[in-house]
């Protein structure tokens, strides 16, 4: 079946626009769909309107394919068969097909679509439309700008001028607020208050925000820099940037280096954003090229360009603290000889007397308690963390256990010269002890007598307190340790919440069980943290990180020190 279709579409000038293709195949569709062979975008056809298909002598049967029928020659139906010779016309929604034969004997169906009401009868309906009462087109633009200048420009000035100073703005009979319809967005939970208080930080109209304001609440917010090393380590702006600056200080916009650089608002409900990458990276990238000075090295992305973690140490006894990159073999001496890997180890003898004594070996969280906010853990307690298996005890007076005061060094020697005025029964009576508890060794002790030698030798380093304890040899008190240092933070730059990590085990990061040393620092490295976090736009990251995750661009001191995540956790109600 070979038919010819001739579209005809009409220009707004009258000009007929005619287009003609051939359809070579044995069943011709029509309807909404683009893959029919006529398509008609009306929503009043079907997807599939019609069928048309080969009849007999050169005759086309035309069938609806849906629910819908069509019109030939004005009278609805659902099926026809139609000779081209003859004519015949169908009707669909707004479009009309002509059916005829040309001279060479193709069927030919000619497409057009018939305006809904044209020349008199347009005229005759005008009556009933706006438009017949309405201004032209341009006065109508004109009056809509004039209307959205007075309601949003005009309004709002004078609500603002007019509205009286504190308390909220809304008070009193008749009261406007228009001024709220310049508001770009929610603010922040942080200024959630500030809501309905406009010129609590705008506090010149049409005039941004000054830092000025902002410290007026903020008090305490340490520099980032000296401020002229901070200036001077920032990049000059060029080309399209600095001509944005250049219009943006034109209209008073403060910085670059404001508050508002950073802390933008009126963004929505919730945390403010942390500080994107790309703000840090801007002066760090290439810090060392404005600073040649600076100790800091090049940071861009925490995956490809960062320094290796610096950690607050005392390299060696009689050392001073310092910062050193974490590296093997990279040690804090803290006053105490403590083995790790025996204390976590599941077949020795620590972990049989951990059995005994509280039905499992020991772990990490057998001593190490987190703080209240789960960013760090409480310092290690002698009494309620060791004295379960290094017992203090010294005399039994009754059913009466007297137990020495650990730390208290003087109270420690006054206690043992009290308990040799009185004579007691020894501890092994007529028995004599084994090995290193017998008379002689480090564990003996006869409470019958107590000298001055043998408090000590107490602080050898095989007594018992030199098991532990370092003896403080510049001290000139025989039971003088070496004090003891028990690090809550290491990175004095950067944050590290392990309540974050609980899903970790701690072996992941921290070697403890391979450690027979106090002094090992078992800090993980970059890489170690490389395995979870990379850059803010690394894809394949577990946990894309910007540096706003572990720096604060504000260093601060005390409890204000805590991490910016945790304390917006508290301040939410949450651990």
């Amino acid at each position: 079946m070979n038919i010819l279709i001739r579209s005809i579409d009409v220009t707004s000038g009258g000009r007929e626009i005619v287009r003609e293709r051939e359809a070579e195949t044995d069943k011709l569709t029509i309807g909404r769909a683009s893959e029919n062979t006529i398509h008609l975008p009306d929503l009043a056809i079907e997807q599939q309107h019609i069928i048309i298909t080969p009849g007999l002598k050169d005759t086309l049967d035309v069938r609806a394919a849906g629910t819908l029928g069509f019109t030939l020659d004005g009278v609805a139906t659902e099926h026809a068969v139609i000779d081209p010779a003859k004519g015949g016309e169908i009707g669909l929604g707004a479009y009309r097909l002509q059916f005829s034969r040309d001279d060479q004997g193709r069927a030919v169906i000619t497409q057009r679509k018939v305006e809904a009401s044209t020349g008199a009868a347009r005229d005759r309906l005008a009556g009933f439309g706006l438009s017949g009462t309405l201004p032209g087109k341009r006065a109508m633009a004109w009056a809509g700008a004039l209307a959205v200048l007075i309601a949003f420009l005009a309004v709002p000035i004078y609500s603002h001028m007019n509205r009286p100073t504190g308390g909220d703005p809304g008070d009193g009979p008749g009261a406007t607020i228009m001024d709220a319809s310049w508001s770009t967005g929610s603010l922040s939970s942080a200024h959630h208050s500030l809501e309905d208080s406009c010129e609590a930080c705008h506090v010149e109209p049409f005039v941004a925000v000054r830092d000025e304001t902002c410290v007026s609440c903020h008090e305490g917010l340490g520099d980032h820099a000296e401020p002229r090393r901070l200036v001077t380590g920032m990049p000059e702006f060029s080309g399209g940037e600095a001509v944005l600056w250049d219009i943006a200080q034109a209209f008073n916009k403060p910085g670059p280096g404001a508050c508002t650089d950073c802390h933008t608002e009126h963004e929505g409900a919730g945390r403010m954003e942390p500080t994107s990458e790309q703000f840090c990276a801007d002066c760090h990238d290439t810090l060392d090229r404005r600073l040649t000075d600076t100790a800091l090295g090049n940071a861009r992305d925490f995956g490809t360009l960062h320094p290796q973690f610096q950690a607050l140490v005392r390299p060696a006894r009689g050392a001073e603290e310092e910062r050193s990159e974490l590296a093997a073999g990279l040690r804090d001496f803290n006053g105490l000889k403590f083995p790790h890997d025996e204390h976590l180890s599941t077949t020795n003898g620590v972990a049989r007397m951990a059995m005994r004594l509280d039905g499992e070996v020991l772990d990490c969280a057998s001593c190490h308690t987190p703080t209240a906010d789960g960013v760090r853990f409480l310092p290690v307690d002698m009494e309620t963390s060791c004295e379960s298996c290094h017992s203090l005890v010294y005399d039994q007076v009754g059913s009466t256990f007297r137990s020495l005061s650990h730390g208290d060094l003087d109270q420690v020697e006054a206690d043992l010269r009290a308990a040799d005025r009185a004579p007691r029964r020894p501890v092994a009576s007529g028995r004599r002890r084994p090995g290193q508890y017998a008379e002689g060794g480090i564990y003996y002790g006869n409470f019958s007598r107590v000298s001055v030698p043998s408090i000590r030798n107490a602080m050898s380093d095989e007594g018992i307190c030199g098991e532990c304890h370092y003896r403080d040899t510049s001290a000139t008190g025989a039971l003088a340790v070496h004090p003891v240092t028990q690090r809550d933070r290491y990175f004095q730059h950067g944050w590290f919440d392990h309540d974050s990590h609980t899903q970790e085990e701690c072996s992941t990061c921290h070697a403890a069980d391979t450690s027979d040393s106090a002094s090992d620092l078992l800090l993980p490295d970059l890489e170690s943290c490389r395995d979870c976090h990379l850059g803010e736009t690394a894809l394949e990251a577990d946990v894309p990180s910007s540096c706003a995750m572990c720096h604060s661009y504000h260093p601060r001191d005390g409890a204000a020190a805590a991490p910016p995540q945790i304390a917006a956790r508290r301040r939410e109600g949450g651990g």
